[in-house]
């Protein structure tokens, strides 16, 4: 859904530019109670993960196809907060570096791909993990999170096109197309969400911010009858035992990357669907770094896409590392 320039008028641009400013100053404040010396490699690790699985359109429809958003998965993960710095500098790296999704677009794609798609996946996750109790209830609201964010971020996209898009489309076409192609889009991004989190729960349970807190108490029974409550079961990790996950995490990320992506659907996504069918893609303008080399990632240059996403993955580890280190609290202790 990585919108292009031309789509939306300067004072959309810029307002939308502002809200995405504004909603990621908060979460930098936000992620130091998310993050410390121990999470915030997790935060690099999952932006990377999803930057590499966005590669991986899948078909939905004839002639269209999807891929993930991952809001709701980086939400679930490392927190909110640290979601929304996630997903905005993955979608800076795509802008930037391989002109997927418009530089002056920037601003309207954080604000519908990154916040939007966090606050409604995390929201409805809480709803779910609160009314199913234990840790059952945490895939399946990482699959209704994750399979409602992406229609809804479809809608603002239609609602923020009718306020300043500038092709002169009856907004009910749009937002009826928009939300159709995209409730399918969401269940893949339901199923890959699911599944992700399912995986690292079963592996490495005290990683997955949303599961914390989940566990009953410990209650230990003295032999005259006396109970001793001494806090939540929540695993901890082993001395050592977090180089291997996220060195495992890595690697995985760079096969899907650098080998899977050779097989991703070539269709139209969602948005460029619709906008082909509803005559308003003609709108989209040249991308300033379109020549660039890494642009279209590598089709420009002729790079091997393979080559093309594990530059990506290595450029968002880096720089999403960074920046949850640098957002972190000095005197957390992780969890």
């Amino acid at each position: 859904m990585h919108v292009p320039d031309g789509f939306f008028n300067a004072a959309t641009s810029v307002s939308a530019g502002a809200v995405a400013a504004a909603g990621v100053a908060v979460c930098l404040r936000g992620a130091r109670r998310e993050l410390d010396d121990r999470t915030a490699p997790m935060a690099g690790l999952v932006a990377a993960f999803i930057f590499a699985v966005q590669m991986l359109n899948f078909p939905v429809a004839a002639g269209t196809s999807g891929h993930l958003l991952g809001g709701a998965l980086a939400a679930i993960l490392v927190g909110p907060y640290t979601g929304v710095l996630c997903m905005a500098v993955v979608l800076l790296v795509q802008a930037v570096f391989f002109a997927d999704g418009g530089l002056t677009a920037l601003g309207v794609n954080i604000t519908i791909m990154g916040i939007v798609t966090v606050l409604v996946g995390w929201g409805v996750f809480r709803l779910v993990t609160g009314l199913v109790r234990g840790r059952g209830g945490v895939p399946l609201g990482a699959f209704l999170g994750a399979l409602i964010s992406v229609p809804a971020s479809a809608l603002v996209f239609s609602a923020l096109f009718w306020i300043g898009g500038t092709a002169p489309i009856e907004v009910s076409a749009v937002a009826a197309a928009m939300g159709g192609v995209h409730v399918l889009i969401g269940i893949g991004e339901a199923l890959i969400t699911a599944t992700t989190v399912a995986a690292v729960l079963a592996v490495r349970p005290d990683l997955v911010y949303g599961a914390r807190g989940l566990a009953k108490p410990l209650v230990l029974k003295g032999a005259e009858g006396t109970t001793t409550t001494v806090g939540e079961q929540a695993p901890e990790a082993r001395p050592g035992a977090l180089k291997p996950f996220l060195l495992g995490g890595i690697g995985l990320t760079l096969v899907l990357a650098g080998v899977v992506s050779f097989f991703a659907a070539s269709a139209p996504d969602g948005l460029e669907a619709v906008a082909e069918n509803k005559g308003f893609s003609g709108q989209a303008a040249d991308h300033a770094f379109g020549s660039w080399a890494l642009a279209d990632y590598g089709e420009v240059g002729g790079i091997p896409v393979g080559v093309a996403g594990i530059v990506g993955v290595g450029l968002v580890l880096l720089i999403a590392g960074g920046v949850a280190f640098a957002a972190r609290s000095r005197t957390n202790v992780g969890v």
